[in-house]
């Protein structure tokens, strides 16, 4: 138990593991599972640890997927990129910039690497990944099997798949599919980018913006750790969001498809004076309500506790339980982290 995880997540919390692996194909990969499987030892398959909170030790073995490569096929309508599950999720962005081929853009800046992506169905101003999203490349770990699941078997719904349910410790993500029309739309719903002209807007353009949005809200996690959003935006039936918006008329809100609403989490946090908040070495970021940073060497009690706060006060105040966004890992495995702050 003498690895620290401390370099491998972006809170920056200590906690340590049996054994760490960097995989960098995916032979590697399987070896370090199913060795770790002979011996009855769990194991943990991380990206970047940018999504995710260790509440206790490890007792097993950590995987850290860095199986690299990207290589793009035109087609007349659209670019095809096939993209390794360990490339950084940023330099994918500003290298599919940097050849022409946009869509990625209002998803820049966002931590971790690609593999993680369609598990959470990453998603950041008005753009999520699914939209782009043609295939997810899976290897079964017990048997080494391939498995193309396309964008339509991922079953992605908002920061859901079908990867963190049934195919959750069966698969490891090995590339990630994804398809970029050449006839570029731009998506300007949310924030600063509502202000851009649609007519003439670039996807540069649209790529400093939310570049900018991010960095002057958002914590570097060099500086103060932290896994971005703490907390998942929610979504509340329609009656719910008539109730609140009678109060709160200035509240942000998003009409869903489906009839749903979802509320803006930052914005119901703030409402609750929670800005700048701590509890031990943990705090709620002065900027944006929504992330909870390691301020002062903060212990994974300390995280836990201040989520429980975030979520009592909003809970008081507006009758709306917020769920986190990030990961929480026990001592052999994903928990359930709603339980764990409830």
């Amino acid at each position: 138990m003498n690895h620290s995880l401390k370099p491998w997540n972006t809170f920056g919390i200590e906690q340590c593991a049996n054994a760490i692996v960097c995989a960098e194909n995916e032979q590697q990969v399987l070896n370090a599972w199913q060795l770790a499987d002979s011996l009855g030892h769990p194991v943990l398959i991380l990206g970047e640890g940018s999504n995710v909170l260790f509440l206790e030790s490890f007792r097993g073995t950590v995987i850290i997927n860095r199986i690299k490569g990207i290589a793009v096929t035109e087609k007349t309508d659209a670019w095809h990129l096939h993209v390794g599950a360990g490339e950084n999720w940023h330099h994918l962005v500003q290298y599919s910039l940097q050849q022409g081929m946009p869509g990625l853009e209002n998803l820049a800046l966002i931590p971790g690497c690609v593999g993680s992506s369609p598990i959470q169905n990453i998603g950041a101003y008005g753009v999520e990944l699914q939209r782009v999203c043609e295939y997810v490349d899976c290897v079964e770990l017990s048997t080494g099997k391939h498995l193309r699941v396309s964008a339509e078997e991922c079953r992605f719904g908002y920061r859901d798949s079908i990867f963190k349910h049934e195919y959750q410790d069966r698969f490891v993500i090995v590339a990630v599919g994804l398809r970029l029309p050449k006839h570029w739309q731009p998506v300007l719903t949310y924030g600063d980018l509502a202000r851009l002209d649609p007519a003439t807007v670039t996807p540069q353009q649209v790529f400093e913006s939310v570049c900018h949005m991010r960095t002057t809200k958002l914590p570097d996690p060099k500086v103060n750790g932290n896994a971005g959003s703490f907390f998942k935006n929610p979504v509340v039936t329609a009656e719910i969001a008539q109730v609140l918006l009678s109060k709160f008329p200035g509240a942000p809100h998003y009409p869903q498809v489906d009839g749903s609403v979802k509320l803006a989490a930052g914005w119901l946090i703030d409402q609750c004076q929670l800005k700048g908040v701590g509890i031990g070495g943990a705090a709620v970021h002065r900027q944006q309500a929504l992330v909870l940073i390691n301020a002062d060497n903060a212990t994974s009690e300390d995280v836990v506790q201040l989520a429980h706060l975030v979520r009592e006060k909003v809970g008081e105040k507006f009758n709306v339980w917020l769920e986190p966004e990030v990961r929480f890992i026990g001592p052999t495995g994903e928990i359930n982290a709603v339980e764990v702050i409830a």
